[in-house]
């Protein structure tokens, strides 16, 4: 017994010692801690007062006496071909129409193009030329926001690559506004607070939404909820605090915006509850080349030989094109189906080796389903070869989930086709919605509605067919060109009443 009581005296002791030992380290920490604080601010206060202004463009003053403004607008992938893309043309357009004297860069990680090809590129797409000369930064490290580099914590790799990426084009050019055209919100705190920025940003899609926390709170399998996570309530439960915490960090760096602008009411809804910044969010609607589409006559089909179906839309994970492969093989095995030939065309762009991949397991798909020869694949094709195909097009076909807005489905309407979108997002708030009371297209959500959505569209009369593509292209003048300008000007306003 005595040697029991001896042994937990000195157990007794050796916590004693160690707590003592742990009391007698707070001290000198917290001076370790506040001298590491004060060698960070300086190191911040030597970027922002003295690197940082040494990267400003040279140029001559006005005729005021004033320097003219340079604009960034930060868009890594500025020669891609997607609605994205249209938006950054037509934004810049609009400046320079609005702001004569302004200079305009653009930072992007295409090192595999001139700043020529970049530009016919824009006209070949999207029938857009800038009215004045634009310069481009091109940046090394754009792998850094490359999804394929993080398998896992996608979200937070990307997030964080996208800062390094926003250092290395800080340290080349320090503009006067800054705008991240592209998402990468974790640039804004470094311009605003280390480049001495006024910044803004165009949110397509938000990096992450209560949507996506839902999807992971009630374990459905999605592109980016993983079958082994969704059904495993323990991994689970971890990825939802780990959407948690990077929701708040997403809703800090967001907030810091001096100008929001977002592309749809549902948008809208998630950035409102995200970053909580409702006195500088607007409402600005991509632009739609709805006009070069509305030249395309409307014309009865009655007589086609032939129905083919549309898709527009980028090949990324989230359009889910295998979606409309599948959907497309449920209709061909419909007796209805087989009264007059039908063909599904996919067009969209691809920006790197993934989406080429992409396409090839979409292709292998088609083999599998016996489709092959009634799809056809149509990849980053010009302006021209899109409006043919739209011209003879009877459905525009859309199935992405909570498509952000749906520029594709706005140009479908806008060519005349009996628009089929996803039930969900943009389309289902802004787009594909009743105008004076007619409906202007369908939605449907599975492989099973998609099919028998396109048998009804099919099943249509030529005349009902022709009152609905009518309707829906009265609908889309709300997003043309000349909107998108008025609302975009109106939004940057802010940054050029206060220089």
């Amino acid at each position: 017994m005595k040697v029991s009581a001896t042994k937990m005296a000195a157990s007794g002791w050796c916590i004693c010692e160690f707590l003592r030992f742990m009391f007698s380290l707070i001290i000198p920490m917290l001076f370790v801690t506040a001298g590491l604080s004060f060698i960070l601010v300086v190191v911040l206060l030597y970027i922002r007062f003295w690197i940082c202004p040494k990267k400003k463009i040279t140029q001559s003053p006005r005729k005021d006496g004033k320097m003219p403004p340079v604009v960034a607008f930060f868009h890594p992938y500025c020669n891609a071909g997607g609605g994205g893309e249209r938006v950054l043309w037509c934004a810049i357009r609009a400046m320079q129409k609005r702001y004569e004297d302004i200079i305009i860069i653009i930072y992007t990680g295409d090192q595999d193009a001139t700043d020529q090809e970049i530009l016919d590129g824009a006209y070949r797409r999207f029938n857009i030329k800038l009215l004045q000369p634009v310069q481009f930064i091109f940046l090394e490290k754009r792998y850094l926001v490359e999804a394929k580099l993080y398998p896992y914590f996608t979200l937070l790799g990307q997030s964080l690559g996208s800062v390094l990426l926003g250092w290395e084009a800080l340290m080349k050019c320090v503009p006067d506004i800054f705008i991240d055209s592209m998402g990468y919100a974790y640039t804004l705190p470094l311009f605003k607070y280390l480049g001495g920025c006024q910044v803004g940003c165009y949110v397509h899609y938000p990096t992450i939404s209560t949507d996506m926390l839902s999807v992971v709170r009630d374990r459905n399998p999605r592109f980016n909820n993983a079958a082994f996570i969704s059904t495993n309530p323990t991994l689970s439960n971890l990825k939802l605090v780990y959407y948690y915490i990077f929701a708040w960090m997403y809703g800090l760096v967001g907030s810091c915006s001096d100008v929001i602008m977002v592309n749809s009411t549902w948008t809208l809804n998630h950035i409102l509850a995200l970053w909580k910044a409702g006195d500088r969010t607007h409402v600005v609607c991509p632009p739609c080349d709805v006009q070069t589409f509305l030249d395309i006559p409307l014309e009865d089909d009655s007589k086609k030989t032939e129905h083919s179906i549309v898709s527009i839309g980028q090949f990324r994970p989230e359009k889910d094109h295998s979606l409309q492969i599948k959907a497309f093989y449920q209709f061909l095995q419909m007796k209805s189906a087989q009264q007059s030939a039908v063909k599904l065309i996919l067009i969209g762009g691809c920006r790197n080796a993934d989406d080429e991949e992409r396409v090839s397991r979409l292709k292998e798909l088609c083999k599998i389903l016996g489709v092959a020869e009634n799809v056809e694949f149509k990849i980053n094709i010009s302006f021209e070869e899109l409006k043919k195909h739209l011209a003879e097009a009877t459905i525009g076909l859309h199935t992405m989930w909570n498509e952000h807005f749906g520029i594709g489905v706005v140009e479908c309407m806008a060519a005349g086709t009996v628009i089929l979108a996803h039930n969900s997002g943009g389309p289902k708030l802004d787009i594909v919605v009743p105008h004076d009371g007619v409906e202007t297209g369908f939605l449907a959500d599975s492989e099973e509605s998609y099919a028998d959505a396109v048998n009804t569209i099919l099943s249509l009369s030529p005349e009902k067919r022709l009152e609905i593509r009518k309707n829906a292209r009265q609908s889309v003048s709300r997003f043309s060109d000349q909107e998108f300008e008025t609302s975009f000007i109106s939004a940057v306003e802010l940054f050029f009443n206060t220089r």
